[in-house]
């Protein structure tokens, strides 16, 4: 881990409102040290109120190579942006920014991407089946754009905050994509994912009930920590097919790395 710290090491910030759950510092640090990069990511506790003048510090901070962003600034982090990629602006939402050498600050979204690509790796099919996404937030927004583009028959999205998941099923609706509002009924549906936090605390509630589950639905859910994640842990116990929020990290990490190296 990092063995060569000094003066010209480039840091890369992950902030979020907590922080301590996050595994990322870790995992950054080793790509960037498996591409030969003398860079160190470091988490930070920023709190909502913070925010816009954490970002103005960054603009003016020579050895910081971007921010990495969590919960709960993603939506936060795309105003904050001067440009960002195509992906970025129809979500509106961002997880990764890359300082440029001007102080200008380029966003993009690699949530979707990455969870998606998680999910098929340990065997789901997309295609022709019907969806449940619990969670409407900055994570959910980039995860429900990347499942719908993988051509589900139905996508139910549901949110505690109805607006929230109103506006955004209207966005994908006009986008064409087969969307609807729901409730955390996993009954009628073939794969299960949950894009909210339940399930860091201790105590927390199901994001949908277990006995919901079959061993004919496939579960995938974003919480790192712990791992396997309450959700994870009675999706196996029901026989289901799984993908963890590690597996989703390892595909995002990639993503966002070679973002804030080459700004690609």
């Amino acid at each position: 881990m990092l063995t060569n710290l000094s003066g010209s090491t480039r840091v890369v910030p992950i902030v979020g409102d907590p922080i301590a759950q996050v595994k990322s510092p870790a995992g950054v640090t080793a790509a960037f040290e498996a591409r030969e990069q003398n860079a160190v990511c470091v988490p930070m506790h920023i709190e909502a109120t913070d925010f816009t003048a954490f970002m103005q510090l960054v603009r003016r901070w020579h050895n910081c190579t971007g921010v990495i962003v969590t919960v709960p600034h993603k939506f936060a982090a795309f105003e904050a942006c001067d440009t960002t990629s195509e992906r970025a602006s129809i979500l509106r939402t961002v997880n990764t920014i890359r300082r440029c050498a001007d102080g200008q600050l380029h966003g993009d979204m690699f949530d979707g991407l990455g969870f998606v690509a998680s999910c098929k790796d340990k065997g789901c099919a997309f295609e022709g089946r019907r969806a449940l996404l619990v969670g409407a937030g900055g994570a959910g927004t980039a995860i429900a754009h990347a499942v719908a583009a993988e051509r589900v028959a139905l996508l139910g999205i549901a949110d505690m905050d109805a607006i929230r998941r109103d506006a955004l099923v209207a966005h994908l609706a006009r986008a064409g994509f087969p969307v609807e509002a729901c409730g955390a009924d996993a009954t009628s549906f073939d794969i299960v994912l949950n894009a909210t936090p339940m399930g860091m605390r201790p105590g927390d509630a199901l994001p949908v009930p277990a006995s919901a589950l079959t061993s004919a639905t496939f579960v995938g859910d974003v919480v790192t920590e712990p791992d396997p994640s309450p959700l994870i842990a009675a999706a196996r116990a029901q026989g289901c097919r799984t993908s963890t929020g590690s597996d989703m990290f390892a595909k995002v990490r990639d993503l966002m790395v070679d973002f804030l190296l080459t700004g690609r």
